[in-house]
């Protein structure tokens, strides 16, 4: 009987196969292996299955805590609660390495937007500055009109 899950809790397989290969090509660079299809699926539903486990139990830690919103503090605690905390370290470093690097670019970004909105600013200024002047001379000029119509 197999199981049928649902499109939303599928891993994406071209990424699962990426870390495979991956992870067995640093495990072996010598080697070039073939996974068979079928190990591949069984790769893809023994990870979903593990993110379901141990989003569970961060969550039930999260309830004990009485909040409603799981934190990265929740997962790291229930990998150890379920007997992985050597993954704890590397996840740790993993996950500041991934901070530092999309505060790089966050960085870079918001620079670039500043830089934009300051272009902007004086664009309009600019222009606003051009029809301030059109309007003071269309002000002078009908002001003349009146005083020679008096």
């Amino acid at each position: 009987m197999e199981k049928v899950v649902s499109e939303t809790e599928e891993l994406p397989k071209a990424i699962v196969r990426r870390v495979v290969k991956e992870k067995l090509s640093q495990c072996s660079p010598d080697y070039d292996f073939n996974v068979h299809k079928d190990a591949h699926l069984a790769f893809t539903e023994s990870a979903r299955i593990f993110i379901h486990y141990l989003s569970a139990t961060a969550n039930d830690i999260c309830k004990e805590s009485r909040r409603q919103t799981m934190n990265t503090e929740d997962v790291f605690q229930a990998l150890e609660e379920i007997e992985f905390s050597d993954f704890v370290k590397p996840l740790r470093d993993s996950l500041a390495e991934f901070r530092k690097k999309n505060a790089e670019k966050k960085g870079g970004a918001a620079k670039e937007n500043e830089a934009r909105k300051k272009r902007k600013i004086e664009d309009s200024s600019a222009k606003n500055g051009t029809k301030t002047k059109q309007k003071k001379q269309d002000n002078d000029q009908e002001e003349e009109d009146n005083h020679e119509s008096e």
